[in-house]
Order: C-alpha cells, then sequence, then structure tokens
C-alpha cells in the first residue's frame, strides 16, 4: 500500500460563517476554502501536519444520494447522508496518500478486498481566485477514511494561532472490529491515529499541542478538542 497519513478530520456544522466566528473566538486562525460568501468548507491549518476542515453539508443531501452514488461510487452517498443528518460534531476523517494520483492506491485497496468508489478529480478555487487541484475517493464502507491526494498546487499558508496551537498531534478513532483490519491499511499504521474498540468505528477526539486549556465547548460545535496529552512528532502537511 502507498504510504498515507491523517489528512484532515472533518467537523459537520450547522452554520459555517458562524462556526468560523466560534473557532476564532476560540483562539484559532480559520481561512475559507473557497470565496467566504459561497463557503461550505473552511479550513484550521497548522504548520505542518493534519487539519481541521469545517463543513456545512448540503441540508438536503437525501435528495441526491443516487446522483452521487453514480458519480463516485456506492456509498459515496450514504456518506454523505450521514455527514448531513447527525449533530454537529466531527463526521470523518481523510488521509493523504504519497502520490499526486489515485489510481495505484485504489487498486492495491481492492486488490486486498477492501471495495473502494471511483477517484474523483477536484478543482477548488481558492478566495484568491487561484485554483486548486486533488482527488479523491471513498471506500464502499462509510465509515471507514476516505483518501485523498496532495493538493496541488499546495494549498497550505504561513499560519499563527493566537492561542497557542501548533500542531494536530492525534486522532482518537472509535473502530468496530469488523473494520479494523481494513482501517489499518487505509490508515497505514500512521500513529497520529488513535484507536480503541467501539461499536461504531468515528472520530472520537482530536489533541491539538500548543493549546493551555480545553476549549470552551460551548463554541466547538460538537467537537471534543484537547490539548494535546504530550509532544508528538508530526508530519509536513499538504
Amino acid at each position: 500500500m502507498t504510504a498515507t497519513r491523517c489528512g484532515h478530520v472533518l467537523l459537520a456544522v450547522r452554520d459555517l460563517h458562524q462556526a468560523v466566528r466560534d473557532y476564532r473566538r476560540l483562539g484559532f486562525t480559520v481561512h475559507y476554502a473557497t470565496a467566504e460568501r459561497t463557503a461550505r468548507h473552511a479550513h484550521v491549518w497548522f504548520p505542518s501536519g493534519p487539519i481541521i476542515e469545517l463543513l456545512c453539508p448540503p441540508p438536503r443531501a437525501a435528495l441526491y444520494t443516487w446522483p452521487i452514488e453514480l458519480l463516485a461510487g456506492r456509498g459515496a452517498g450514504r456518506r454523505m447522508v450521514r455527514w448531513a443528518r447527525r449533530p454537529e460534531g466531527f463526521c470523518d476523517v481523510a488521509v493523504v496518500v504519497d502520490t499526486p494520483d489515485l489510481a495505484g492506491p485504489l487498486a492495491r485497496l481492492r486488490a486486498a478486498g477492501i471495495p473502494v468508489g471511483r477517484r474523483i478529480r477536484w478543482t477548488r478555487t481558492r478566495p484568491d481566485g487561484a485554483k486548486t487541484r486533488f482527488q479523491f475517493a471513498y471506500p464502499r464502507n462509510d465509515r471507514l477514511p476516505f483518501l485523498v491526494t496532495p493538493y496541488d498546487p499546495p494549498q497550505h499558508p504561513e499560519v499563527t494561532h493566537p492561542n497557542g496551537a501548533y500542531a494536530l498531534t492525534a486522532v482518537h478513532m472509535g473502530v468496530r472490529a469488523e473494520d479494523r483490519a481494513a482501517f489499518d491499511l487505509i490508515t497505514g499504521g500512521d500513529p497520529t491515529f488513535r484507536v480503541e474498540p467501539a461499536p461504531v468505528t468515528a472520530v472520537l477526539a482530536v489533541e491539538i499541542a500548543g493549546l493551555r486549556t480545553e476549549p470552551d465547548p460551548t463554541l466547538t460545535h460538537g467537537a471534543l478538542v484537547r490539548p494535546a496529552a504530550s509532544s508528538h512528532g508530526h508530519r509536513e502537511g499538504r
């Protein structure tokens, strides 16, 4: 399997602009992924390593289940409906592969018996008008992490957080026994993931180095964000 690492943790919110304001109140620097007025994604970047992506899923996602499945493969529509219907909070996690094309990694997953959907080539227009291109693909099991390629060109900005945060060092995951082998293969043993048995595979919490206190839970939109328990190494970002 191509080397992978944790890329970003998705945080589903109902009102993206309110969530951006709240995370800024918590002392995080937040960048809109596209033009602010119409954005449905925003990023909490760190100098390197994984990031948090604030995501406002379409409220009527269920209407697009079959078109999404036709585009991206079985399980993709179910995944997006889950994002839209769940309460606010962490809803998914992506791993970044070390290649600009997903064809090879997806072939290896299929050969290992893990059904995955089609690779989707995507272009995002940043707030400054520049284009960023990447690919993504979803495993059929909508609880497993999905795969993305590095941004081309890289989108990683210079960033400093007023609250002192400088790295997302751990993603705590509950993983059900039936998903564990596929989860381990997709994540490639990245030590960022701290796995514990659970009845449902899902993101439980993240740890962030540099935070001095736990953020006010009334402003985190259902996400459990903790100061890092100790210093951990982290890898280069996207």
